[in-house]
């Protein structure tokens, strides 16, 4: 554990980008407008990596206005024009024109693998390769959570909290994803992180934290629907296999936003989770689940080699 002069000095770090030096771009994505960038802040240390991550913004009815982009404090740069159809760079005024930033500071191997743009793989988990190999590696890999423990015990972030359940069977809270800069309707992304601990992910979900999942449902949806007027209709509610982090955490997105994870072979919508517990109290113990693995991630390897042997794994 840090003490508490450590943490005060911690907190007190300030980014000054013309201190970063760029190593080299670890992924860039023109469908999103994303990119990932490995460096150093010179001012901070000459051996610590930090990740930033640099997103371009969607565009909000809000920007669209005569006092937004449509107004003289935007400048056109022509580019072509031909009989009716025009070609410009436009630059609007900085404060609709922002990118949103994430910085990783100091970044372990773990989140340069896990920002790195690589192949993936989709393998199928038994329960028995569950408790052969993932259960192990997740053990093994497994990422520091005082991040987390800081907002449950609300030492960071109760700025940004949006709902709070403090049962500790039953309650979470409810507070905007990192991905999301907590304006842009069209984006929304909202993270609930439960309070119980213990619970990591799918596997350990059985018919006891029904309780928990169902109170998640309701009041995550009464409070993004009363703060953000978006109805449980027009939300994506969903888990993810495999989770980024070992703690049990449900997503709530804009159904309209193509919001990373979204994808079938890693979402579970929360609706069916209940489903599925309610026909069969033990189901995440018993089906083969599949997910997607990277492919210099040890656990592909693992389960690349656990197939080349022929081995069939028995059930106890």
């Amino acid at each position: 554990n840090m003490s508490e002069k450590e943490s005060e000095v911690k907190d007190a770090v300030k980014y000054d980008f013309s201190q970063f030096h760029v190593e080299r771009i670890l992924n860039s994505d023109s469908r999103s407008k994303l990119v990932s960038v490995l460096g150093r802040f010179k001012d901070l240390s000459s051996e610590d990596l930090a990740i930033v991550i640099l997103e371009k913004k969607a565009f909000t009815e809000s920007d669209l206005t005569s006092e937004g982009f449509f107004s003289d404090s935007t400048t056109l740069r022509e580019d072509f024009v031909n009989d009716i159809y025009g070609n410009f760079d436009s630059f609007p005024r900085p404060e609709i024109n922002s990118v949103k930033t994430t910085v990783i500071y100091p970044a372990t191997a773990k989140h340069i693998n896990k920002y790195t743009k690589q192949e993936t793989h989709i393998v199928q988990e038994t329960p028995e390769l569950y408790k052969a190999l993932t259960l192990k590696h997740l053990e093994r890999e497994r990422f520091s959570l005082e991040w987390l423990e800081n907002i449950l015990e609300h030492k960071k972030e109760s700025e940004r909290i949006i709902f709070e359940d403090p049962d500790e069977e039953t309650g979470f809270i409810l507070l905007p994803d990192l991905k999301w800069d907590n304006k842009t309707r069209e984006t929304l992304y909202c993270l609930a992180l439960v309070r119980r601990r213990g619970i990591t992910s799918l596997r350990d979900l059985n018919d006891s934290h029904l309780p928990l999942l169902r109170n998640l449902l309701t009041k995550g949806v009464a409070a993004i629907g009363e703060k953000y007027a978006v109805p449980r209709s027009q939300l994506r509610i969903y888990l993810h296999y495999q989770p980024s982090f070992r703690h049990l955490h449900v997503h709530f997105t804009y159904l309209k936003h193509d919001a990373p994870g979204i994808v079938c072979e890693k979402s579970h919508l929360l609706d069916t989770v209940i489903s599925n517990i309610q026909l069969m109290p033990d189901y995440y113990q018993r089906a083969t689940l599949s997910f997607v693995l990277r492919e210099n991630d040890r656990l592909w390897d693992e389960f690349q080699q656990q197939s080349d042997t022929g081995k069939s794994l028995k059930r106890d």
